[in-house]
């Protein structure tokens, strides 16, 4: 299990929301874990004040390592990481301070006046440390089979949550985006356990109807009943260089929503966020200037200060 908590690059944050819903965000681990000190711990440019904020009004989350897409290790296994978050004071140059490991897993940073100004913001970056209160390991990246826990013993299914005050059903086009998550190799679906912690498991998108997405769900995983629910469709382009195995552009789809789980597990959305960043180095590097700034802007209008 280490090998995939100091190996995967590619890992799944869960966050849970004021109204007990959850978003599944990802983000990039830098292997950072202390098995003495039960923590593992991933950073965040400050550009990403949204996340950052739910997990400072509400620290429960979860990490799941669901795709061995971007790795270093070569297991089977789906683990998923529950605890307590921290959110660190933003640290300037974070890549300095990584020093050989932020190469090893976001390969060789530009340097010059030029560049140091542009990615100012990316590179000024949070500390989020995750103190572990369970792990749940699943024998394959499908979720099926027995899991093992460690920790505390799974509880019991969460109740049905009251539907939302502006109707259950879908505010987008359900084809539409039941079309667009179904052409991504990952899709994964969050939600709150009955201990407040995030759950996280894969599903595949096999059609909509006007209730919403028709998802293919793991046996036995998905609670019965109505609940706010994450789902997230994301895709990565890695690169190679050297020793180094990072992440070059990306697509992402991040969906907040209703989750009916009957018959049949249907998904709601609510809301979307969709970017994709190009694969190309120097088009990326430009275009994640261009989204930071663009981050940074909303966070100040949003009476959020980041820096």
């Amino acid at each position: 299990m280490d090998e995939i908590l100091g190996g995967d690059q590619a890992v799944m944050l869960a966050s849970v929301t004021p109204a007990r819903g959850v978003v599944l965000s990802p983000v990039t681990n830098f292997g950072l874990r202390d098995r003495v000190a039960d923590t593992l711990t991933f950073n965040s440019s400050v550009g990403g004040w949204k996340k950052l904020e739910r997990i400072r009004r509400d620290p429960r989350a979860a990490l799941a390592f669901h795709t061995r897409a971007h790795r270093y290790a070569d297991r089977p296994e789906y683990v998923l990481v529950q605890g307590a978050a921290t959110v660190s004071v933003p640290i300037a140059d974070d890549p300095e301070s990584l020093g050989a490991t932020w190469e090893r897993f976001d390969g060789p940073r530009p340097t010059g006046p030029i560049w140091d100004r542009w990615l100012r913001v990316y590179y000024t970056r949070v500390l989020v440390e995750v103190a572990v209160e369970r792990i749940i390991v699943w024998p394959d990246l499908t979720c099926s089979g027995t899991p093992e826990v460690y920790g505390p013993s799974l509880p019991g299914p969460p109740a049905p949550q009251p539907p939302p005050a502006k109707g259950a059903g879908p505010r987008l086009d359900q084809a539409k985006a039941a079309r667009r998550a179904g052409e991504f190799p990952d899709v994964l679906l969050g939600w709150t356990g009955s201990d407040g912690l995030p759950l996280v498991v894969p599903v595949g998108v096999t059609g909509d109807n006007p209730d919403g997405l028709v998802l293919d769900v793991p046996p036995g995983l998905v609670p019965a009943g109505g609940r706010r629910a994450g789902l997230t469709a994301h895709s990565f382009r890695k690169h190679n260089l050297g020793q180094s195995r990072h992440i070059l552009g990306q697509s992402r789809r991040i969906h907040t929503g209703w989750l009916a789980n009957g018959a049949q597990a249907r998904y709601a959305p609510h809301t979307e966020v969709a970017y994709r960043l190009p694969s190309a180095r120097l088009a990326y590097r430009v275009g994640m200037g261009v989204a930071m700034r663009v981050a940074l802007s909303r966070s100040r209008r949003a009476g959020v200060h980041v820096l």
